[in-house]
């Protein structure tokens, strides 16, 4: 192809947990925050409901960028950038970060020399720059490289490989600022059309509002295919979604949600210890095996599986007296500090806990383990027409 006719955007795909991105380096990106927003649209083959033209994969797991280039400040060894891609709509999500694919930036950075490894294990100290924290990954290293092939078993993720611990012990207030955007474990909505919906808000890693599945009519084991295919559910789990941005400070407006605030706040349906089927594999998940049940909403669609970040929130807002999640979580895991959680794609584990320091709780742990690999390196090439198309629209 003459370079005439396309720019050519050096990239590498990876996967991390039940993600998938498209890494890139952030030198390699237009300066230009517009031009390069328009560059990471064309590089998806956005918009489009099967991003056919582009690297995207027209779900909401595997449209995802990852820009990764040397530390703005002295606590951490790279910056990460993390951006949501829509889909059938123009959008571009900065609002939060995605511990899915945080989950690779350790091994990027590594394989892409900007991290020196040290066996057996790395620390990358990651700074996320969506939410200005600093998240540790420990990542093993075989013959100086990030290793593959492991025991570890992330459900939603075909086979096993080796475990990269992700530290989010620092990241309480990611977004707003207070590990409790409104001091208080619990709080009631009034959502248009719906009615008053008690709610618990959280800020670890990301923002997330919790229900509770009756509160919504939901058995809270439904399948992601139930829930898209329920309509008049999907509209009620949006509307308090876009009532909790107004009540985390993120819009002024419900109205203005889910354009500006597409991705974040998660939402979150728990429900209490349960039997279900997984979704996919046909697993059967026994009540004894979860410590709480839940299934989550991006981008108005359901999670196939639970987000990284979410898992990282669901563990501490699980571990703090009052919340909705803390009511519908076993005693083990309260005691223990080890969460089991049953999700959509079978069942995850999260370490936490919390303390209370001069008055206020406070995040004293909080991490998983999820797999990550390299799966494609080369060049993707962004036709020079998509970006004159793209110039001419008000998108």
């Amino acid at each position: 192809m003459r370079t005439t006719e396309a720019i050519r955007i050096s990239c590498v795909i990876m996967r991390g947990g039940t993600s998938k991105g498209v890494f890139v380096k952030e030198a390699d990106m237009p300066a230009a925050r517009e031009r390069r927003d328009k560059a990471i649209l064309a590089l998806f083959g956005t918009p489009d409901v099967r991003q056919i033209d582009g690297l995207g994969g027209a779900d909401v797991l595997t449209s995802k960028l990852a820009m990764i280039g040397p530390p703005s400040r002295d606590d951490a060894d790279v910056d990460y950038t993390f951006v949501q891609v829509g889909i059938a709509n123009a959008t571009l999500d900065y609002n939060g970060n995605c511990g899915n694919i945080s989950a690779a930036v350790g091994p990027y950075a590594i394989e892409e020399g900007l991290v020196r490894a040290v066996e057996p294990v790395t620390v990358v100290r990651i700074h996320n720059t969506n939410t200005g924290k600093v998240l540790t990954a420990h990542v093993p290293i075989v013959n100086g490289h990030p290793a593959v092939e492991g025991d570890d078993v992330v459900a939603g993720v075909p086979g096993t490989g080796a475990g990269i611990f992700l530290d989010y012990s620092e990241t309480a207030g990611a977004v707003t600022g207070a590990l409790l955007p409104t001091g208080q474990p619990l709080d009631e909505l009034e959502v248009a059309g719906v009615g008053t919906v008690p709610v618990t808000l959280s800020d670890v890693a990301n923002p997330v509002v919790y229900v509770l599945a009756d509160d919504v009519g939901m058995v809270g084991t439904e399948s992601p295919d139930e829930i898209d295919g329920n309509a008049g559910l999907k509209e009620r789990l949006e509307r308090i979604r876009c009532q909790a941005a107004v009540a985390l400070g993120m819009v002024d407006v419900c109205e203005r949600a889910t354009l500006e605030c597409s991705l974040f706040p998660l939402l979150t349906v728990v429900q209490r210890p349960m039997a279900y089927v997984a979704y996919g594999a046909g697993e059967k998940v026994a009540e004894d095996d979860v410590d709480v049940i839940v299934r989550m909403q991006a981008l108005q669609q359901t999670h196939k599986a639970y987000a990284g970040t979410g898992t990282a929130n669901l563990g501490a807002t699980a571990m703090l007296p009052g919340t909705l999640v803390n009511r519908m979580t076993s005693e083990r895991a309260i005691e223990s500090g080890t969460l089991r959680f049953g999700h959509p794609s079978g069942v995850s584990l999260v370490e936490a806990g919390v303390e209370k320091t001069e008055g206020e709780w406070t995040v004293a742990r909080v991490g998983y383990t999820r797999t990550a690999r390299r799966i494609m390196e080369g060049y993707a090439f962004v036709p020079t027409s998509r970006l004159r198309a793209l110039d001419a629209s008000p998108a």
